[in-house]
Formats: structure tokens, sequence, C-alpha cells
């Protein structure tokens, strides 16, 4: 969800006013992948490089997320959404950890979709941690490190259970990942919308799918062989 800071500064705010402005998003982009029959979606909300920024901007984003968790729950459990996380959410604030954590137990008998909010995360943090599981658990004599399979490490990541994304959306015009679910990602269609992130509405996700179902997915395969197995 990238551009708040430029949207905010294009209509010559701070750039909190751009991160108040992308909870609207946030909205309209649930409530579409909802309504579509999406399963899963997640937000990257919050990196580990994002530490760097002002401190009264981050300050201003960790007051946002506990006043819009505590504001949406109802919500969710309305439109039967689970709320889940991934990321080193230990290292969030108290008060925005404490929130976070009430969202999820409140919301966790929700089927309907499942919203994932990626906080203080880093695809390559995770992957290092899931490294780092399994090398302890060969040295205990718990694995086999040569049994060690795609799906071994799968079960080792902070996503553990959810489905790997098929469609990746980026805002503000950027061309790059940014250290977003690299592992998940592999075989991921990739959208990167010129638009910042609060003026995202209903219709960009619509158009964004129309799109993907328009590619032709092939897995390393060729397109004889996807039309032989259709």
């Amino acid at each position: 969800m990238d551009g708040n800071g430029r949207w905010a500064k294009k209509h010559g705010q701070p750039r909190v006013f751009g991160h108040r402005n992308g909870v609207q998003s946030v909205r309209e982009a649930t409530e579409a992948a909802a309504e579509l029959g999406v399963e899963y979606m997640t937000l990257y909300a919050f990196s580990t490089e994002n530490w760097g920024r002002p401190k009264a901007e981050v300050n201003a984003l960790m007051t946002l997320l506990v006043q819009t968790i505590r504001k949406e729950i109802a919500t969710m459990n309305k439109n039967n959404i689970r709320l889940k996380a991934i990321g080193d959410l230990e290292q969030l604030p108290s008060k925005s950890h404490k929130a976070l954590l009430e969202g999820i137990e409140n919301t966790k008998n929700n089927t309907r979709m499942t919203l994932v909010l990626a906080l203080n995360y880093s695809a390559k943090w995770e992957i290092l941690k899931a490294v780092k599981t399994l090398a302890q658990e060969a040295k205990d004599g718990k694995i086999d490190p040569k049994g060690i399979s795609e799906a071994t490490f799968d079960d080792a990541l902070s996503t553990k259970g959810i489905p790997h994304p098929e469609l990746l959306i980026r805002t503000s015009g950027e061309q790059r990942i940014s250290n977003f679910l690299l592992w998940q990602i592999a075989y991921a269609e990739l959208a990167f919308l010129p638009i910042y992130w609060p003026d995202f509405r209903k219709q960009h996700l619509y158009q964004a799918i129309i799109d993907y179902q328009n590619r032709e997915r092939r897995f390393g395969k060729t397109s004889d062989q996807i039309s032989d197995s259709e």
C-alpha cells in the first residue's frame, strides 16, 4: 500500500494525513475482495525498514493502527472476516500489539475471508528466521536435513497455512517488490498501478483482477502444455 506520503504532499498536508486517508482504501479493498469471493488478502502495512522513518510519523502510524483495528472489529465480524498478522509482532509498541491480538482473537471464528496484516514484516527476516528454525531442529535431531522440502520450508514461515498469493498489487507507480513475501510470490502475477494508495478504490481491484484473469499462468511450462491439460 504505497504512496501515502506522496499523496499527502500533493495535497499540501503532512505525511500522516496520507496514512489516515489510506484507511478508507483499506476498507474499499477489503470489501471488494470479500464481495468477489477472495479468500485471503494480505496488506503490507509496515515493514521493518519503516522504523527508520521520522519518529513522529512512526508514532502516528502506530496510533492509527490501534484506532483502526478497534474501530473496524465490529465491521469485520458483521462481514464474517477474520484478521491475522505476520511479521515480528512482539517488537511492536505494547498498545499496538495488544490491539492487534484483540482483533485477531475477536475475529478468529469468521470464515468468509482472511485479512492478513504484514506488520514489522520483512521477507528476508522471515526467510532467515525459517532457516534458523530448521537448522536448530536438524541440530536437535528432530528433522533430517535431506528431508527438507518446499512444504517443510513453507511450514517454517510466518504464512504457514496461508496459500501463496496469486496476484500482487502495488500502488504509487513503483515497480519493485520491496521485501514482500519473496518466497511466496515466486509465481504470483504482478500489477503495478500508477495511483497513490489513498486513491485506491474498488474499481482498481476489479480491473487488476480482470487483467489477472486474462493472463496465462504457465508455472514454467509451455503454452501448449497448459492447453493440453485443460
